[in-house]
């Protein structure tokens, strides 16, 4: 479980350089490199799934894995979900600033529990939805400090907004068909799934709108593919170690990251609030650690054992 949660812990800080990376080529006006051209999300993930496909298709083959895996079915719903969600996801990082559109994205960790303690039966104390809920309030108090700086929505962010709580929601569907399929398939063909079905779809976009990249543009993309390849395969590694209910709540941490990054690489000012919001995380996360469930006695009465 331990490895677990710090496998998640690593798969957040590279989830975090991707998005980072995304914001910076979806709205380059604000980037920290001058002369940035404005890239298509869709685009972006094509170029993502580029990469992580021909790292993971390379693996596969040199340690003579089946190419598609056992569980088809799964494998299949964890690609398409991971693949709507994450487009969603680009485009709600174009259209909105990104403490908002994170925010959003950190609800996926409460549809995870909602959807395994149903589909896997996970037993959830109250007292780890009371931590979930205070890691979320939060997450949304760093969110709401984005709307501090002016913005004001409209509209059409609106429907960007209800887009985001779907992009978390197929997150979250995304997460347990990793759960179903940890007894059947290697984490590298479990990766592979969501850019092989990827690559047609985005591929087949960008023929009608495309940006040549261009100098360190061309290292930019790859870093977002090599991060993204660190990132799934850390959080399904993560996911086949332990308990959703218990390790998918340490994806709140990222708020933090993304936090502290504006504080350290844009200079944004860090208000008290702020800080409020990152106790209420740190304390979530840990109450829902430490006084996770126990482990109920099996049918021939014996206490199943945790893999701490």
């Amino acid at each position: 479980m331990i490895r677990g949660i710090f496998y998640i812990i690593l798969s957040g800080i590279a989830f975090f350089c991707v998005n980072f990376l995304v914001k910076m080529l979806g709205n380059p006006d604000k980037a920290i490199i001058n002369g940035l051209q404005q890239y298509p999300a869709h685009e972006l993930v094509f170029f993502r799934s580029f990469v992580s496909f021909s790292i993971s298709a390379a693996i596969i083959k040199y340690r003579g894995l089946p190419f598609f895996g056992n569980n088809k079915s799964w494998l299949l719903i964890r690609g398409l979900a991971g693949m709507v969600a994450l487009t969603i996801f680009f485009f709600t990082l174009h259209h909105l600033p990104l403490a908002i559109a994170s925010t959003l994205q950190y609800l996926s960790p409460i549809f995870t529990v909602l959807i395994a303690s149903y589909l896997f039966k996970e037993q959830i104390s109250r007292l780890q939805y009371f931590s979930s809920f205070i890691a979320f309030i939060g997450v949304f108090i760093i969110g709401y400090t984005g709307l501090t700086t002016g913005f004001t929505l409209g509209k059409s962010d609106a429907i960007w907004i209800v887009l985001g709580i779907i992009s978390s929601f197929l997150s979250g569907v995304a997460y347990n068909a990793i759960v179903k399929l940890k007894s059947t398939e290697e984490p590298i063909n479990i990766v592979l799934y969501f850019p092989m079905l990827a690559l047609p779809i985005t591929g087949i976009w960008c023929l009608v709108e495309f940006t040549v990249p261009k100098g360190i543009e061309w290292l930019l993309l790859l870093f977002i593919g090599i991060f993204t390849q660190i990132a799934q395969i850390l959080l399904t590694r993560a996911l086949m170690m332990g308990k959703t209910t218990v390790i998918v709540p340490f994806q709140y941490l990222g708020a933090i990251y993304a936090l502290l990054s504006g504080w350290f690489i844009f200079d944004e000012q860090l208000e008290w609030i702020s800080l409020v919001g990152i106790v209420l995380i740190l304390c979530g996360v840990v109450v829902n650690t430490i006084f996770r469930k126990t482990d109920k006695p099996n049918e021939n009465g014996d206490l199943t054992v945790n893999n701490d």
